[in-house]
């Protein structure tokens, strides 16, 4: 709803809980007052109140988030300093600070290997865990509380980083009923829809749309900016936490001096914390100058090039701009490297493009890149230093084994990663490239378990683990093997690893769901389930998962509401739809059963066993003829059925009119 009252009579009035209102207008300090008159209303209504401002230009890709959580963290240490440690992780990625003054708990491998031991990139999601398990750690520091109404103004919201904008959104999601918060989103005009794209529109209360005089931007010396920025430089030196803290202010900084040409080697630096953080979303705002300056950035040097190309081919493939990745390599890499060590690095490179990452793909292709690679190698004894020619030997394996996965030959690619654990254990010292052995374990491990060979899985799974044992996945993944195996108490412990070990996650809880929901804990079952869908709204597979347990437990009517969200989400869903019929049956409901029977039919035609339930509710209608038809139809898509006399019994009382209910 957009409102061009006057602003007093729109904004200035009790918020609802739960929602947000988005105001339009010119910033400044006339909107300024109009944000601290609404928020002055509030705290006489006993609300608590924060004015938040974000500029990541300037505060970094956390920008208001930050300023938030530092204004809360003295109060949470005074009253509940467990909360701290436990989500020790989540604080310290945002709050770069924080890591002099604590101690992260769990650090992996991928964390704290040094650069050229970084082998693993997280996943898209894995800064979405971070997102949700601040949202946690707010929702247990509300207990702590006097537990009065929250109300945040979000102020300069067009300027918030992509995590900060889903992280609000999120929140207001997942907490907004129990916070009691209300938000105010304050942007330029026409930039608000952008701005709250993450936030579901049954959210928004209000569009509010304000004319107010534009005010003149305050102007800094061109002189003046180069002062602030060599001195903030000397700053920040050689220490990754001052980049991460005061970075993104130098690089604008720079760019408004006389030598805006400066800020692309710090662009080019937080380009790289960025990526290997895995904020690959907020890190596409260096990409483009980076990329578009790469001559200028690197020079002759090859080796500053390919980290250059690497961070942005990582960049735009996990953001899903895959077209922009190949020609980065393609024409950054492959056509302007010619040393061995960076060549190797950008042939494995283009062979994943073909084999993971292009949509057409060839692995034919990936499999010669990766022999090329290889080849140079064997042949570069003296430019490359042995240590190092060794792991990329054993690098490669393990991309050919993947193409070799991916052509239907998992035991070659097996024996390929055994090859390239023997080229570690052979040529390296057990304590270099401890990440990249525990990956090759992990490797086996998944194409066995893809095998159905689950008992080797588990040794190396379980090898995994001992070379790193505090990421989370790994446990997860056991897990899912144990339950596979029927050891569901094993699979119980390591899905309690896995949560205990990370920032919140949905999969280990769908995980964890099902495996009590075969061990007959159905409390325990809906709960995990429970958490799951907080995690992840449209997870169809765990409303499917909760409704089953739900009927277990004798709780229809909650399983039907399951059932009916799954299909809100997903109506061409045959086996879900049918199970959604059987639930109506079971209720007496018997025309939905059959509307939920024939549109699973109409889905999946050759399945057998919808025509025989579609009978069995056909019968309770009174409709033999057709019930009749619905049982030959089984029978002749299940010739080989093993309740064929019982069938040919039904077919026969039905032909004789005996019909029993």
């Amino acid at each position: 709803m957009e409102c061009y009252n006057t602003l007093e009579q729109t904004v200035l009035q009790q918020p609802e809980i739960g929602k947000a209102i988005l105001l339009e207008a010119e910033s400044g300090s006339s909107r300024l007052t109009i944000l601290q008159q609404w928020l002055q209303v509030g705290q006489e209504n006993k609300a608590t109140t924060w004015l938040l401002s974000f500029n990541p230009q300037e505060d970094g890709l956390w920008a208001g988030l930050n300023e938030w959580l530092n204004q809360l963290l003295p109060k949470i240490q005074e009253k509940a300093p467990h909360l701290i440690e436990k989500h020790s992780y989540e604080l310290a990625m945002i709050l770069p600070a924080l890591r002099r003054q604590i101690s992260v708990r769990n650090p992996n491998l991928t964390d704290s290997s040094l650069d050229e031991e970084r082998v693993r990139n997280y996943p898209l999601d894995r800064a979405y865990r971070i997102i949700h398990g601040v949202i946690d750690l707010l929702d247990s520091w509300y207990d702590y509380t006097d537990g009065s109404p929250w109300l945040i103004v979000c102020n300069n919201y067009e300027r918030a980083g992509f995590l900060v904008r889903r992280f609000f959104a999120e929140l207001l999601r997942r907490r907004g009923q129990k916070l009691k918060l209300s938000l105010l989103f304050a942007t330029a005009p026409n930039t608000g829809e952008t701005a709250i794209s993450h936030l579901d529109n049954k959210f928004l209360a209000q569009k509010i749309i304000w004319q107010l005089p534009a005010e003149p931007e305050v102007v800094i010396s061109q002189l003046e900016m180069s002062q602030l920025a060599q001195k903030l430089e000397e700053k920040i030196g050689r220490d990754s936490i001052e980049l991460e803290i005061h970075g993104p202010r130098l690089v604008s900084y720079w760019l408004q001096s006389e030598q805006p040409e400066k800020a692309l080697i710090w662009q080019a630096r937080l380009l790289g914390t960025y990526n290997h953080q895995g904020f690959y979303e907020d890190a596409l705002v260096y990409c483009e100058p980076v990329a578009s300056q790469l001559d200028h950035l690197c020079g002759k040097d090859n080796n500053m090039r390919w980290n250059m190309v690497g961070n942005l081919f990582n960049c735009y493939a996990t953001t899903g701009n895959i077209a922009k990745a190949y020609e980065i390599v393609q024409e950054e890499a492959i056509l302007k490297i010619d040393t061995p060590a960076q060549l190797v690095r950008a042939y494995y490179i283009m062979a994943m493009f073909h084999t993971r990452f292009l949509p057409e793909h060839d692995h034919a292709l990936a499999e010669d890149y990766l022999n090329r690679s290889l080849s140079i190698l064997a042949e570069s004894t003296a430019d490359i230093p042995a240590d190092d020619r060794h792991f990329m030997t054993a690098f490669d394996m393990n991309g050919l084994a993947l193409v070799k996965h991916r052509q239907g030959f998992p035991q070659e690619a097996i024996e390929l990663c055994k090859s390239a654990i023997e080229e570690f254990k052979n040529h390296l010292s057990q304590g270099q490239h401890r990440l990249h052995r525990s990956v090759l374990d992990y490797n086996i491990a998944q194409v066995y378990a893809a095998m159905g060979e689950l008992e080797e899985a588990v040794i190396y799974f379980t090898a995994a683990i001992a070379a790193d044992a505090n990421y989370s996945e790994y446990y997860n993944d056991r897990g899912n093997v144990y339950q596979r195996l029927g050891y569901l108490e094993n699979a119980l412990n390591d899905y309690r690893q896995a949560i205990d070990l990370s920032p919140p996650y949905y999969e280990v809880w769908m995980n964890m769901g099902h495996c009590y929901y075969l061990k007959g804990l159905l409390a325990e079952a809906t709960h995990a389930y429970s958490v799951a869908l907080d995690l992840e709204p449209t997870l169809t597979s765990a409303f499917i998962g909760r409704a089953q347990a739900f009927e277990a437990w004798g709780h229809l009517e909650e399983a039907l509401s399951d059932y009916n969200a799954g299909l809100a989400l997903n109506s061409q869903q045959p086996l879900l739809l049918a199970n959604r019929a059987t639930l109506h049956y079971e209720l007496g409901k018997l025309p939905e059963a059959l509307s939920d029977l024939e549109a699973a039919i109409a889905l999946s035609p050759e399945n057998p066993d919808l025509y025989q339930n579609r009978a069995i509710v056909l019968i309770s209608l009174g409709q033999s003829d057709a019930a009749s038809a619905d049982l030959q139809t089984y029978l002749q898509l299940n010739p080989d059925a093993t309740d064929r006399a019982e069938v040919e019994e039904s077919l026969s009382s039905l032909t004789k009119g005996q019909l029993v209910n």
